[in-house]
């Protein structure tokens, strides 16, 4: 992108966070449709019922407790919702997170895997523990699709999962708790490294394409903040694609529609992948190893 391409679509106001997940040296390779990090939804109708409180900035200890006291499952209400269902993009979203904020790692400075420490082992035992007392039905097989029905219908007190999810919240065509749900940073316990992830869904251009113009018009436009305003005016500004500008998160349409808005930003801006760890370790990423 040419310096007068950068200034005409405005790169400057993409976040930095997310576009150095889309950078190699220094160099960008593809521009965010959209962006998210990981944060803590809850249904404040069945906290309020329960004369209980979230944190904004809740423990793994005290998502337990909570889970506890508003696990009811005889009133088809689940504690807390976890992607269960085996898999990098299910369940490890999640416990890597959790891996991440008990002091856990993948492997230390030399390479030797890690996985069978002992803080490792305390990571993953809460986990089970958690959606095994407090999860949804069926958790091994639930991914997050099961989960947002599930606190989207009502029937689940809290959900960790991605920042995204915020707009499906708060649509009321999609959702039978718009404009009763609570966010909250994601949950930590012994370090803030690596307890929240980055990761951006985006658009590049190989260098094979026989319509490279096209492509990069087509890019540009999508991406663009004309395109969120399109968005927001078309569809609702809940559901703007978030995570990608910072004047998105200044437009007044988009604040009122978007409770969750500042938590999402909060949680990209200070997420830590070049810092996932605890610990010191020899690779890039929070929910990944690069």
């Amino acid at each position: 992108m040419s310096a007068t391409d950068k200034s005409s679509y405005n790169y400057d106001d993409l976040l930095k966070p997310v576009m150095s997940t889309l950078s190699f040296q220094g160099h960008p390779y593809a521009l965010p449709f959209y962006g998210e990090s990981s944060m803590l939804m809850y249904n404040k109708q069945i906290f309020a019922k329960h004369h209980l409180t979230m944190p904004l900035h809740p423990t793994w200890d005290q998502v337990a407790q909570l889970a506890q006291q508003l696990n009811d499952p005889a009133n088809g209400v689940t504690g807390i919702m976890l992607r269960g269902q085996a898999g990098w993009g299910m369940n490890m979203a999640p416990l890597d997170t959790m891996i991440n904020t008990f002091g856990g790692r993948w492997f230390d400075l030399n390479w030797k895997p890690q996985l069978n420490t002992p803080v490792v082992q305390r990571a993953v035992t809460f986990y089970a523990n958690l959606l095994q007392k407090y999860g949804e039905p069926g958790a091994s097989t639930a991914g997050w699709q099961e989960c947002l029905n599930l606190i989207t219908q009502g029937k689940g007190a809290m959900f960790y999962d991605a920042t995204v999810f915020g707009g499906v919240l708060e649509t009321p065509s999609t959702s039978t708790i718009a404009g009763n749900v609570g966010y909250a940073y994601a949950p930590t316990e012994v370090t803030v490294n690596g307890s929240h992830w980055l990761w951006a869904w985006s658009l590049g251009l190989v260098n094979s394409s026989r319509n490279k113009d096209a492509a990069f018009q087509f890019i540009t436009w999508a991406t663009s903040s004309q395109y969120l305003t399109l968005a927001g005016q078309t569809f609702g500004w809940a559901n703007v694609p978030p995570g990608t500008r910072a004047s998105i998160y200044q437009n007044s349409d988009y604040q009122k529609a978007a409770p969750f808005a500042q938590v999402t930003l909060d949680s990209i801006n200070t997420a830590t992948p070049d810092q996932p760890t605890l610990d010191p370790v020899p690779y890039h990423g929070v929910q990944y190893v690069g």
